[in-house]
């Protein structure tokens, strides 16, 4: 059951300007009337039937809601929800461009499938305000080419079948292919997929290559096809298949491995059909050198990449002096990168978007705020801790990011202030919101308003291997993502899916150390953009260890890993 606020969006779609008046004077109205032409039929015809075109697949989404809701909750529906409001005064071009451009998030989404198929594509626009961040038209010209490259090179066609032969050779020295192609194993928890997915899908953009993903066990469980006509996954008969398991660092093929060995000579045209990219998190140095200029030259022969990794390596390819230039024409703001495309690749599939949209109408779309708290611990021992609980209250107090309690022993405020606050809490553990919900219904607020807790789960501990387990994961990163403002943990991926995907800046709990509460408990964090935890310290030209986050103004160290790098709009301080 889905509920939006009309009034909110009569104020968005009615025109700005007064409608001119019909009560004219029939007689001046007829003499002041021109003859009416074929030609003037003819075109505003023209004009209706594309009207139509644009309004119709919206009116579609709406209908979809509408017929799901109560007639008698109509008047309290999602506060922030942004679809057309047919019984607005008028419909105009500019609110019908907007809702279409809302509709395809500004760009980002082609318009060329199948809704029923995957139903989150074409309505996450309605749950959650506008994005402040707008693609650059470069970007946008990116996404559609890769879209033409991926369904002319994806499993199946002509050029795919022909570098899988040449795969199936391992032949030492590889033949130039029309198509090459990286392939991500799937890896580490979800939280770390959903970040390595999206890097390396940046790294195919920057590369010219296919990304192909390995299922997994989930994988195709828990997201949708990002590309139109053509598949992400890789086939079942794909010939590596079965050795993704056993790739390591001593792999034969092992790019690290190679060069610690004198097996490559990264200076030489001639590469081998595939090589094994280990960029995991205990990966050495020799595998760091992916993130030099002269490695990935020579990788551009290569027709096949199968890369393992649980690190957001982004920030490390702005490092690449090959690479700077097109990611500052895709990204002219920087910090947007995993908020672009993590909304253009990642869309829950519709078990997944179920467990969404029935939560959210269920207990966050009527508040006038949403509030996202997102606790993980690293603590050994059951919890809930004492030490984080005092870490919880000392931020959510010191920042405002909820109203005051009244402690006096007053029963009740006596503000007439009817405003309601929603706190969705994601954990392990039930008792951080249970304290937090008690706190709040013994006392009352000191401005009148009125502040819900509300938790989805409460699993124990990570079950990386369940299905349902990773649906419900994925479903809290999303709703988290759909928050007014958020409160994340330190080191945590899952809470960098929620602030990407969302464009938030979060308050960040830092981590405890010797199970006492942190002084500050949380400070805000410098940009929107999840952190690498794990980059290489070395500069590939001066061949010569160093500080990679004071190398360029952009890239800077995490406010949450001391030795972390993240991207940065290259104006906060050191």
């Amino acid at each position: 059951m889905v509920f939006m606020d009309f009034n909110e969006l009569r104020k968005r779609f009615s025109p700005s300007k007064p409608q001119i008046s019909d009560s004219i004077d029939d007689s001046r109205a007829q003499a002041a009337r021109p003859f009416i032409s074929f030609n003037f039929i003819a075109a505003n015809l023209t004009k209706t039937f594309a009207a139509v075109l644009i309004i119709l697949p919206i009116l579609v989404t709406f209908s979809f809601f509408y017929r799901n809701s109560h007639s008698d909750h109509r008047s309290s529906l999602f506060a922030d929800a942004r679809v057309l409001d047919p019984k607005s005064s008028a419909f105009t071009s500019q609110s019908l461009e907007s809702a279409a451009n809302d509709r395809l998030l500004g760009g980002l989404l082609s318009s060329g499938f199948n809704e029923g198929s995957c139903l989150s594509r074409y309505q996450s626009f309605m749950f959650r305000k506008a994005s402040p961040f707008k693609p650059s038209t470069y970007l946008l010209s990116k996404l559609r080419k890769y879209e033409e490259l991926h369904r002319r090179c994806g499993p199946g066609t002509q050029p795919y079948k022909q570098a899988l032969e040449q795969l199936k050779s391992d032949n030492q020295t590889a033949v130039p292919t029309e198509c090459n192609y990286v392939v991500w194993i799937s890896y580490s928890g979800l939280g770390n997929r959903i970040l390595t997915v999206t890097a390396a899908y940046l790294y195919a953009l920057l590369s010219n290559r296919v990304l192909l993903i390995d299922p997994g066990t989930d994988m195709t469980d828990l997201f949708c096809e990002p590309f139109p006509s053509s598949s992400w996954f890789l086939p079942q008969d794909f010939p590596l298949n079965n050795q993704f398991k056993d790739y390591n660092q001593e792999s034969s093929r092992c790019h690290g491995h190679m060069l610690k060995n004198n097996l490559l000579n990264v200076s030489a045209e001639e590469a081998p059909s595939y090589l094994y990219l280990h960029l995991g998190h205990d990966y050495n140095d020799h595998d760091k050198l992916f993130f030099c200029d002269d490695d990935q030259k020579f990788l551009e022969n290569v027709p096949w990449l199968i890369m393992r990794t649980d690190n957001y390596f982004v920030p490390s390819l702005f490092l690449i002096s090959s690479f700077e230039q097109e990611l500052f024409s895709l990204f002219p703001e920087k910090v947007t990168i995993f908020h672009h495309l993590g909304r253009y690749l990642l869309h829950p599939t519709n078990q997944v978007w179920g467990l969404i949209t029935r939560y959210y109408s269920a207990y966050l779309a009527r508040a006038d705020e949403r509030i996202g708290i997102q606790i993980r611990t690293f603590e050994e021992g059951p919890g809930p801790f004492p030490h984080v609980k005092d870490q919880i209250l000392s931020c959510i107090s010191k920042e405002k990011l909820l109203p005051d309690i009244n402690k006096d022993g007053s029963s009740f405020s006596s503000s007439k202030n009817h405003r309601s606050i929603a706190v969705l809490v994601t954990s392990l553990d039930v008792g951080y919101s249970e304290t937090l919900r008690e706190l709040y219904w013994e006392n009352p607020t000191v401005t009148g308003e009125v502040v819900g807790f509300y938790q989805p789960s409460h699993e124990g501990f990570q079950q990386s291997h369940k299905k349902m387990h990773n649906r419900k994961a994925w479903a809290e990163m999303y709703l988290l993502s759909l928050s007014d403002k958020l409160v994340t943990s330190a080191w945590s991926t899952f809470g960098y899916v929620a602030q990407g995907l969302g464009g938030l800046k979060p308050w960040i709990l830092y981590k405890p150390e010797d199970m006492k509460t942190p002084e500050p408990a949380c400070g805000r964090a410098m940009s929107v953009e999840p952190c690498f935890h794990a980059p290489p310290f070395w500069d590939c030209k001066a061949k010569t260890g160093v500080d990679t986050g004071r190398l360029v103004p952009h890239v800077r160290h995490c406010e949450d890993i001391s030795w972390g790098l993240k991207v940065v709009d290259g104006r906060e301080e050191l």
